[in-house]
């Protein structure tokens, strides 16, 4: 059976394996619902942006948003990567996994005044600044440090990315970037400001794009405005062109990474910026396909209209689907002699809008185990303790080796921070 992404993931005989751990194997150990992420998965997702960039100025930074597990970090530090964060509690985490914090991009619409003063004296490499009176609060905060913030700023370049509306980030009407026609103006107050140091340009449209041409559509304005800043007086040392590229979820055929940005090279160098630093910001297309969550079945509902198949992972384990309607694979770990039929797979949260994969032909019973697939992003990072649900526990393998990177969450540790009012 062909399985959408990784090539990790694979039926060997009737059951399904990543790498070469069984998962079915997994849940008897540790429990339900459970994340699993492949190592071998993410590096082998990471070399083809790393062959694409060598030999030029580069940096990739993971998206530490996509899945920001202390072990997932740390494999992408090992291996060269930079991060790109949203929060100070994001560069904590970064920290405390060993990534380098000159290596780190702050970026996101609203820093407080002691993230960036966290992040400066941490030494982090760049803020991506999103708004003229971010810029201007910056500059206030970095100097009563006796620092200079090192920034680019964010620019909309106004492009459809073609993806969903709430994962679009490059149109006029989103909240993201400073609009394009005030860009030049922008960089110009920037390099007036005594507590700030232009050092890029940035530009991001979007997540789960499929196509190469909204990225190129994009480029051609950034390097307009690049080009239109240093005329005046501006100069500008590194372009960072985000991330966004999207994975196989169903049957959507992005481009490789290698192949996206062969085609952004070209286009570079014909307009003479090959001298430029270059900035990636990859996170789904680095982690989606390289984690599943596998959850048990719990009871089957059969019924006039629908069937439900009830699981024991929820909304609040797995958002994607409730939020944005997002299809996700859902298959059984384990082939039997069952007969499949129509089911929708839902989980024990009180919502109607408490659902894994609609209409999905599963063969299964009771105590099943069932994996949802490319969940390696944007699962537990938006998880939630809604209904007092504990989170699930993440596992990576690597090869046959099994590490737990993620405890589960009992219910007294949901309450712990919690006081009572006096007797």
């Amino acid at each position: 059976m062909t399985l959408p992404g990784s090539p990790f993931l694979a039926y060997r005989g009737p059951d399904l394996f990543l790498d070469e751990v069984r998962l079915s194997d997994l849940v008897r150990q540790h429990g339900s619902p459970l994340y699993v992420y492949s190592r071998r998965a993410m590096l082998a997702a990471l070399a083809p942006y790393q062959h694409a960039l060598s030999g030029r100025a580069h940096l990739v930074c993971y998206a530490v948003k996509a899945n920001s597990n202390l072990a997932v970090l740390q494999t992408f530090a090992q291996a060269g990567c930079g991060f790109d964060i949203v929060s100070s509690g994001e560069l904590a985490r970064v920290l405390a996994a060993g990534g380098d914090p000159s290596k780190v991009i702050f970026s996101g619409v609203g820093k407080t005044r002691a993230e960036m003063r966290e992040a400066i004296e941490a030494g982090v490499r760049c803020f991506n600044v999103e708004s003229t009176a971010e810029m201007e609060v910056l500059s206030e905060v970095a100097a009563s440090l006796q620092s200079k913030a090192r920034v680019s700023l964010r620019v909309n370049p106004d492009v459809d990315a073609g993806t969903h509306p709430y994962i679009s980030t490059g149109l006029k009407g989103n909240k993201f970037g400073i609009a394009h026609e005030l860009a030049v103006e922008t960089y110009r107050r920037a390099a007036t400001l005594p507590g700030i140091e232009v050092v890029g340009i940035d530009c991001h449209i979007g997540s789960q794009i499929t196509e190469v041409s909204p990225y190129l559509d994009a480029l051609d304005r950034v390097l307009d405005l690049v080009e239109a800043i240093e005329a005046a007086g501006v100069p500008i040392h590194h372009m960072d062109l985000g991330g966004g590229l999207g994975i196989t979820y169903t049957d959507e055929t992005p481009p490789t990474a290698d192949e996206l940005i062969g085609r952004l090279l070209e286009r570079i160098d014909a307009r003479g910026h090959g001298q430029r630093e270059l900035v990636f910001e990859p996170g789904r297309s680095l982690v989606g396909n390289a984690g599943v969550l596998l959850t048990e079945v719990l009871f089957l509902k059969p019924g006039e209209q629908k069937s439900f198949c009830v699981v024991d992972a929820g909304m609040n384990d797995l958002m994607r689907p409730a939020l944005y309607e997002a299809y996700m694979g859902i298959v059984n770990t384990h082939q039997g002699d069952t007969t499949a039929q129509v089911w929708d797979v839902v989980g024990p949260v009180c919502e109607s809008g408490d659902w894994l994969g609609r209409d999905r032909a599963l063969a299964v019973q009771a105590g099943d185990v069932l994996a949802v697939l490319s969940a390696g992003a944007y699962g537990m990072t938006m998880a939630s303790n809604y209904n007092t649900r504990g989170r699930a526990a993440e596992l990576m393998v690597d090869g046959h080796q099994v590490w737990v990177i993620r405890e589960r969450e009992t219910v007294t540790d949901l309450f712990k921070l919690e006081h009572r009012l006096p007797a």
